[in-house]
């Protein structure tokens, strides 16, 4: 049976204008188990990365905002938190739509730790957006009062970011690797991983950061040596000359033309980029083809008629 790796991001779980309710993500996470399902169907294995982006945001406003009562929690362990809280959630999501179609599957989370580099020059550098959006106002307010770096994030107002180094190892590849089992859908490094430094003593230490969820995918779809891995978006396929008259869409692409694309510029890092980043990496490494793609194509782009299918030269 073939497998996928297929990553989709906090903010296709909480999406903008919403107020961030268990209703309001569980909804949400159906229309999503449907699309996950239809790989089942389709005769595909699935392992499933989740983003946390607005809800580890949420998380650490929590915490602030509760500090005179109960000791807030660091970022690290806020994102352990967000992976137990969206993995139950895509868990009741994926078994209700499993029982709707009277299949044996059950949905299991595995709580992912990834180790990085303390040197990676992401801690100097803060990238990944968390949390909600904000006016510019709001925006200069947190930067002066909070020491918060804030950024436009692709125009839809400016958010929080932090550090986001790269994913080194899973701690858990053993459990993983255990857990590809028939009947079973693992759900692991939601939200990246909580990402840990590894001591000159060999123990493990959480640190303030959240890893990129496509960088985490990639990661584990090249430990599996997954057959595919799946980069879910809000839109089609990636496309060259984003909001310009001069848009147009990438359907198949030899890996050498979409990192040629990616050093000219062309993908945001708040957005895109990661995607196309993790893409490479996945091929490069010799993923036999990457795809980017929305939700609702993820069966047409595996039979090469939708989204943007990355592949090493024929």
């Amino acid at each position: 049976m073939p497998l996928a790796v297929v990553a989709f991001g906090g903010n296709a779980i909480l999406q903008p204008g919403q107020r961030g309710t268990v209703a309001e993500q569980a909804a949400n996470l159906a229309a999503m188990a449907e699309a996950l399902a239809a790989l089942l169907a389709a005769g595909w294995q699935v392992v499933v990365i989740h983003g946390n982006g607005p809800q580890v945001g949420n998380l650490v406003l929590q915490q602030e905002a509760a500090a005179p009562d109960v000791p807030p929690q660091p970022l690290d362990v806020c994102g352990a938190m967000s992976q137990g809280q969206l993995g139950y959630l895509l868990a009741q999501a994926l078994d209700a739509a499993f029982a709707a179609r009277g299949w044996p599957y059950t949905a299991v989370g595995l709580l992912t730790r990834c180790v990085v580099d303390p040197a990676d020059l992401a801690f100097a550098t803060p990238s990944k957006p968390i949390g909600p959006f904000y006016d510019p106002a709001t925006a200069a307010y947190l930067r002066a009062e909070r020491g918060w770096t804030l950024v436009q994030d692709a125009g839809r107002g400016w958010r929080r970011v932090v550090p986001s180094p790269r994913p080194l190892r899973l701690v858990e590849r053993a459990a993983l690797r255990q857990l590809l089992a028939p009947g079973l859908v693992v759900l692991c490094c939601g939200g990246g991983g909580v990402p840990v430094v590894e001591r000159p003593d060999g123990r493990l230490e959480g640190v303030e950061a959240v890893i990129d969820k496509d960088l985490a995918a990639s990661l584990v779809a090249r430990e599996l040596a997954a057959d595919a891995l799946l980069l879910l978006t809000a839109v089609p396929e990636v496309r060259l000359h984003f909001g310009t008259p001069q848009e147009r869409p990438l359907r198949d692409v030899p890996l050498a033309e979409l990192e040629a694309y990616a050093r000219a510029g062309h993908f945001a890092a708040g957005s895109m980029g990661p995607k196309v980043e993790a893409a490479c990496e996945f091929v490069r490494a010799g993923g036999a083809q990457a795809l980017i793609t929305a939700p609702a194509h993820v069966l047409a782009a595996l039979q090469g008629r939708a989204g943007t299918r990355v592949r090493r030269e024929l």
